[in-house]
């Protein structure tokens, strides 16, 4: 089936649960909010931090919402979703966003990553905000790096933001003392958790809403499943609605959609009840013997005198 002729079936005017939505459709709800709140204190207070959160809870999503509220002509964006890259490649990438040509030599690079930062935000008037997505695969060398980047005028302020976005892992390696001096330093931690019962029925309908169906789409007992199969987090939701359609939930459907027409149930078989002797067509039915016939059974014959 066709991705149209879906969509015609069920109403709908786009694929609900896209993920090329804009900011502004996005759904909010109070884990959300309390996300966006802290990373735009952190981007206001040019502060490094940390959020994490486990696979499908909209971290990103969340950076995505912070950032777009932002104004274009005073801060600038450094995206790096690919940690695998080194710490060169790392630095490679921040010098190439702010416009210059990063130096072959790693030891020129990393004043070099340092002075493109600071002149951005002392010369442009921007504040750079680097993002560095999946950083919980970062190594304690990356870290460290990141870490050196921020000591800028003798520690007494960084002329940049940093975001470090990534799971649970993310958070309990920071605790460790290898990590000590980039713990002390990280202002604003926070982990986003799942959505409650209620979040989840509000983000299923609002998502619908979008896709064109403003009516009830899933029934009380469809949102509940959904919820639990997918623990309250957003992305496991949008898969589960997917999975298990309407047309194989406990949902309402439209009323202009047909069901199939259910498969007669096979009938039982037959029981043997009664003991009742079934005889089978061209045999003969086969006689009891005589009473008496067997062997022991028939009486002694008396003796002729």
């Amino acid at each position: 089936m066709s991705i149209n002729r879906l969509q015609a079936h069920w109403g709908f005017t786009r694929m609900p649960f896209g993920r090329s939505l804009a900011p502004s459709m996005l759904h909010r709800h109070d884990g959300h909010a309390e996300a966006v709140a802290r990373i735009g204190w952190c981007i206001d207070q040019h502060a490094l931090g940390v959020i994490t959160g486990e696979v499908g809870a909209g971290k990103t999503v969340a950076v995505r919402a912070a950032t777009a509220a932002l104004e274009t002509s005073r801060h600038v964006v450094i995206y790096l979703p690919n940690p695998s890259v080194g710490v060169r490649g790392m630095l490679h990438h921040l010098v190439s966003a702010l416009g210059q040509v990063p130096s072959f030599y790693t030891a020129t690079l990393v004043p070099q990553a340092a002075a493109a930062l600071a002149a951005e935000h002392a010369e442009r008037g921007r504040t750079p905000i680097v993002i560095l997505d999946e950083a919980h695969l970062l190594d304690n060398t990356q870290l460290e790096a990141i870490r050196m980047l921020t000591n800028h005028d003798m520690d007494s302020g960084a002329p940049f933001a940093a975001l470090l976005v990534g799971q649970p892992t993310l958070r309990h390696r920071l605790r460790l003392g290898v990590l000590a001096a980039l713990d002390q330093r990280i202002s604003v931690r926070y982990a986003l958790a799942s959505m409650t019962a209620t979040d989840t029925a509000d983000y299923i309908t609002h998502h619908a809403k979008i896709a064109g169906r403003s009516d009830t789409l899933f029934s009380h007992d469809a949102i509940t499943l959904i919820h639990n199969a997918s623990r309250g987090y957003p992305a496991r939701s949008t898969t589960s609605p997917t999975t298990h359609s309407p047309q194989h939930s406990p949902a309402t459907a439209p009323s202009s959609t047909k069901r199939p027409p259910e498969s007669p149930s096979p009938k039982p078989a037959p029981t043997d009840r009664h003991h009742h002797h079934t005889e089978h067509p061209g045999t003969k039915p086969t006689k009891a013997p005589p009473a008496g016939h067997g062997r022991g059974l028939s009486a002694p014959r008396s003796s002729a005198t």
